[in-house]
């Protein structure tokens, strides 16, 4: 199965990931991986990639979208992949809809973890990282044992700057502005599966679960 994965900042992505990889044993793909992958390797579209980045320009759709196939085409898709941060924009979704077309890389399942801004506000104002070993915390839902500790490896918990009420906003206006039309791409294609994220993460993995076995 070859599911992508929608939800703004806090929505929880990255716990559903983890439990959609362990549960149906598929590929996790983001584009941060496959573009360290290509700009490691050297490969065409890599350095390609890397000459515009270098120069502090944004990627092209058409390098991009090149970059993704090429990097799916090589892994092993007998069971599938769950791909995170891409497409982002309605040109990205068409050109990959259309090179995917007829073969195993068509996206099946798209998966939208939503929440309202109070909710999320309350779990990224309240997230702490480690600055060791990168264990996530919430002073209220997943405190340390320790305050400012953590339980893992003893070394210091932080605060992103960006996890802030202001910041919130504005990263959620560039979620949903990019992303409505991407949505709307698929849900014509009745593809979408729209998940409360703001349920108990056991809820929610229920409802994440149930949608990807209906088919």
């Amino acid at each position: 199965m070859n599911i992508l994965i929608m939800g703004g900042p806090g929505a929880g992505k990255g716990t559903m990931s983890a439990k959609i990889v362990e549960e149906f044993k598929i590929n996790h793909i983001s584009t941060g991986d496959i573009f360290r992958s290509e700009i490691g390797k050297q490969t065409e579209l890599g350095l390609m990639a890397k000459s515009y980045m270098d120069k502090g320009y944004l990627v092209p759709d058409e390098v991009t979208n090149a970059m993704v196939k090429s990097y799916l085409e090589k892994l092993d898709n007998t069971k599938g992949f769950l791909l995170d941060g891409y497409p982002r924009t309605l040109d990205q979704a068409k050109a990959f809809s259309e090179m995917s077309k007829g073969t195993s890389l068509e996206i099946e399942k798209v998966l939208v973890l939503e929440i309202d801004f109070k909710e999320l506000a309350g779990r990224v104002t309240g997230r702490r990282l480690c600055k060791g070993c990168g264990e996530i915390y919430h002073v209220v839902s997943h405190p340390s044992k320790e305050e400012g500790k953590c339980d893992k490896c003893g070394s210091e918990l932080y605060q992103r700057k960006d996890d802030t009420e202001e910041s919130l906003k504005v990263r959620l206006e560039e979620y949903e502005n990019s992303t409505k039309p991407v949505l709307d791409f698929y849900e014509e294609k009745g593809m979408v599966a729209r998940i409360n994220a703001a349920q108990p993460i056991d809820q929610v993995w229920n409802d994440t679960k149930k949608a990807l076995e209906d088919k």
